[in-house]
């Protein structure tokens, strides 16, 4: 298509619309072509160009015409308030890790790796592919489709001990991205009203899901080792919760890995109280000195639901994760989803399976593993560095992120805006948090874009606390 062509019929006939009166009809396809000496594909390019602008409004087998020109008018929408009446369970307003800041701005706010840490050429190869495929026009299966519902099994079944049965295909369901089963988990099996165990901090978007389901979430308090287990069997026998969420690999936001005494006595607890795990491998790809080693590899009795998106790993706009679920549970999981999406594309999972099955995907996941080694170790040394006071209590074995304590009586949010005006995005710990934070913190990505301005970044964090500080003692 010739592009030129078609932006310069564009730049003529929106002089010339500009001119006529609303409703006029602009020239035919036929006249346009012999005018502009343009194919009639490049005119229909050109048309609808003026038609996305909002300019020309198309009339099958009429023709087109000028649009009239709206006048905007201010409009009342105050009757909404009563209508919805008060929101009935407001979600914590956690923002940072999802915006897009200024081009010009370092990036160490985002939860997302950047995209020189994703398998592109696999991903374009697969949606070539997929678009000749009949999953571009049938409808999946709504558990998933069988040969990804397959990997996801033989995946968790690879790590698993000889003693623990694997899990079949079957126990598998797809579902369009993590945040959607954390959503379908809680209702099914806390439900509204009930109380779920979560570590303290925690992700911020499990929180939100939390919130959104109507669930009473218990924070167990969990650091660089991971959950206290006395004070996780306490919170069980004190609320009578059936249910605990955690990230036992590379938790977000601490990065933080279990020890096996650590799991093998969360387990016992967990079955001793009737309950379940839920665990969210979010980071399962993401190992650098270790690999991440599931809870639910070890439990074949059905106390351990668990959950892997591919999102991260694979691309963001492959939006596809696999729970896994034994027992009665997962027929209501499934009832759940199934009621909350219907299915996910078969597109999408038949892009997810290709590009995992592809021999590449595994040297990929080697070559990220080195460059997520190189990017973490530059910004742990430009914090030590630039913002001694910044206290990193733990340099994670694997995930995407930093947890920084901060000194006391620093505003963290007041520190964000700040570093923000000198040029660097960062998040405010307190959405990790599930009650109030117990101080002030920080979390960095080491997986965003441009690790060559890492040192720049935390140079312009230290000054903010500086400034901070000498505000304070000044």
């Amino acid at each position: 298509m010739n592009h030129s062509s078609s932006e310069r019929i564009v730049a003529g006939l929106s002089e010339w619309i500009a001119s006529a009166p609303p409703g006029a009809k602009l020239p035919s396809t036929r006249a346009l072509v012999a005018e502009y000496g343009a194919s009639p594909v490049t005119v229909q390019q050109a048309l609808r160009v003026l038609v996305g602008r909002g300019a020309v409004e198309t009339r099958p087998g009429v023709g087109a015409f000028v649009r009239a020109v709206r006048t905007a008018r201010t409009t009342d929408h105050g009757w909404q308030a009563a209508a919805l009446g008060a929101a009935g369970n407001p979600a914590p307003q956690v923002q940072a890790a999802l915006r897009t800041p200024p081009n010009d701005v370092i990036s160490l706010h985002a939860g997302y790796p950047d995209r020189e840490l994703l398998p592109e050429r696999l991903v374009r190869a697969a949606f070539s592919r997929a678009g000749r495929d009949d999953s571009a026009v049938v409808r999946p299966p709504t558990a998933g489709l069988p040969e990804l519902q397959t990997w996801f099994a033989a995946e968790l079944g690879s790590v698993g001990r000889a003693d623990v049965a694997p899990p079949a295909a079957s126990d598998v369901l797809v579902l369009p991205g993590s945040q959607s089963g954390l959503g379908t988990m809680f209702r099914t099996i806390v439900g509204t009203g009930g109380t779920l165990l979560m570590e303290s901090p925690s992700y911020w978007g499990a929180i939100q899901a939390a919130a959104q389901v109507g669930v009473r979430v218990v924070p167990i308090p969990s650091g660089t080792n991971g959950p206290d287990p006395e004070t996780l069997e306490r919170a069980f026998r004190r609320t009578g919760a059936h249910a605990f969420y955690a990230q036992p690999n590379f938790a977000n936001p601490h990065g933080a890995q279990w020890a096996p005494e650590l799991v093998d006595r969360v387990l016992d607890i967990v079955r001793a109280n009737g309950a379940f795990l839920i665990e969210d491998d979010w980071a399962h790809d993401f190992g650098i000195e270790t690999r991440s080693a599931p809870v639910a590899a070890r439990d074949d009795s059905g106390h351990v639901v668990y959950l892997r998106s591919l999102t991260k790993s694979v691309s963001p706009a492959v939006r596809v994760a696999g729970l896994i679920a034994r027992g009665p549970v997962r027929d209501r999981l499934l009832a759940d989803a199934q009621a909350q999406s219907m299915y996910v594309s078969g597109a999408l999972q038949t892009i997810a399976h290709d590009v995992v099955t592809q021999p590449a995907w595994r040297t990929h996941l080697r070559g990220v593993r080195h460059q997520l080694a190189a990017r973490r170790d530059l910004l742990v040394a430009a914090l030590r560095e630039h913002a001694p006071s910044a206290r990193l209590d733990l340099v994670p074995k694997g995930g995407l992120n930093l947890w920084l304590r901060l000194p006391d009586g620093t505003d963290a949010h007041r520190l964000a805006r700040d570093c923000e005006e000198l040029g660097v995005a960062v998040a405010p710990g307190q959405g990790w948090f599930p009650e109030r934070a117990p101080g002030p913190t920080l979390r960095v990505n080491y997986s965003g874009p441009d690790p060559a301005f890492f040192a720049e970044g935390a140079r312009i964090i230290g000054a903010a606390l500086e400034r901070q500080e000498g505000d304070r003692t000044g």
